[in-house]
């Protein structure tokens, strides 16, 4: 017998209360199993996934073909470390490279590490080419970003919740709004010892806010004028998400460095990777960044099969036209109850806004009621729910999912 089929729910979530770190307040479910669209949680209930592990889980659960290349390379090698070559990394790095266009990768482990690594490149990039005295160099980032907890991610971040009480911060940092230009430019020409602007193309943890069309090509024609890089983090945004490869991708744009991480697995294991050309990568020499698991042959095979779904199995499309479906029930659903306010997104990374209700009763609260109806999300920011489901979603499933969230929201009215 399965030891987790002998205890409840109740049991393993008072295991982390006492044992873990208080860090985290997750849904009320336990889940040991995962194929596809679905979950299943110790008590053999099935649930539609619409959050994919904030969109780590793009190629569904347990996708046999990512999972078979992960155990087969397993069965060889794990790890050496970057103390020796391995087999598979310059493979990876070949195919990665000619997937996205660019001359190099570097690849790490984490989404964090990854936005770590692309500002200790721009940094490099500002001593060396661009030529800004030497502990000058200055990072902007868009209000509202997301991109990790770490001490310097934290140090960009807008919200209190994030960096409230960690101080002291990372210097060389500051930020300017969202989704405006002339905000930028005037950023760029105010301190010439800008060396790069971070941004997500689709604020994700923000609340799935999406810009106006023509800012991310906005900022492409501003970093070029002002001899800035554009990092694009499309961590959660790329590899299909909103239905586009990359969500750049929609108005043509090239960053100058690219971040890549949670699908980049298929959620079977922390990878990421960050792209540039040669001028950028090149500044970094032996011995000044790296990782002890970043580029290892688990890894290496795992990125590459995931990679080769995507685009095997059109991945892109689809969640452009399952988005479609989406957002159309959802706002059919707006229509029918005035506790949805607005809904947004692209592709598959969507959102509603929900207003207070009832008792003082909020967007966690319908993930409570969607919860108990078999559909797992989860809000932000208080009155945001999320909605980004695996893509390899049928249409069928897609209405069978949004019968769920309309008749738990309309119950709830």
């Amino acid at each position: 017998m399965v030891y987790s089929e002998i205890k409840s729910s109740e049991y393993f979530i008072e295991l982390e209360h006492r044992f873990g770190a208080h860090n985290y307040h997750p849904l009320p479910v336990v889940l040991e199993r995962g194929e596809g669209v679905y979950m299943w949680d110790v008590d053999g209930k099935q649930y539609f996934d619409f959050l994919s592990a904030y969109s780590a889980v793009n190629q569904g659960h347990c996708h046999p073909r990512i999972i078979k290349a992960m155990i087969e390379q397993a069965g060889k090698l794990t790890l050496t470390s970057r103390a020796f070559h391995n087999n598979l990394l310059g493979e990876y790095e070949k195919f990665i490279t000619a997937y996205f266009g660019y001359d190099k990768v570097l690849p790490m482990n984490t989404g964090v590490e990854g936005g770590e690594t692309a500002i200790k490149l721009a940094r490099r990039w500002a001593y060396t080419i661009k030529g800004i005295p030497e502990n000058q160099a200055h990072v902007l980032f868009a209000e509202g970003n997301f991109w990790g907890r770490t001490l310097a991610a934290i140090s960009s971040s807008s919200d209190p919740s994030s960096f409230a009480g960690f101080g002291p911060y990372m210097p060389g940092f500051s930020l300017v709004p969202y989704n405006n230009l002339q905000a930028l430019e005037n950023a760029f020409i105010t301190n010439p010892n800008i060396a790069a602007f971070m941004f997500e193309p689709i604020q994700g943890e923000a609340g799935v806010i999406v810009p106006d069309e023509g800012y991310i090509s906005g900022i492409r024609e501003l970093c070029s004028k002002y001899n800035v890089l554009m990092i694009a983090d499309e961590i959660q945004t790329g590899l299909c998400r909103t239905g586009k490869m990359l969500a750049c991708d929609y108005e043509n744009v090239k960053p100058d460095i690219l971040i890549l991480g949670k699908a980049l697995s298929g959620g079977t294991m922390p990878v990421s990777a960050v792209l540039c050309n040669d001028e950028i990568m090149l500044g970094i020499r032996p011995g000044e960044h790296g990782s002890t698991y970043g580029g290892n042959p688990v890894a290496c095979a795992v990125a590459m099969e995931a990679l080769k779904v995507l685009k095997d199995e059109d991945l892109a499309e689809n969640a452009f036209e399952m988005g479609i479906v989406f957002r159309s029930r959802m706002d059919q659903l707006m229509k029918k109850t005035s506790i949805i306010t607005l809904v947004r997104g692209k592709g598959l990374l969507n959102a509603i806004v929900i207003k207070p209700f009832g008792e003082n009763k909020t967007a966690y609260d319908v993930c409570l009621a969607l919860c108990k109806n078999g559909l797992l999300a989860k809000q932000t920011h208080g009155d945001i729910i999320r909605f980004a489901p695996p893509l390899v979603i049928t249409e069928k499933q897609i209405h069978q999912a949004c019968d769920i969230i309309e008749k738990t929201i309309l119950a709830l009215c």
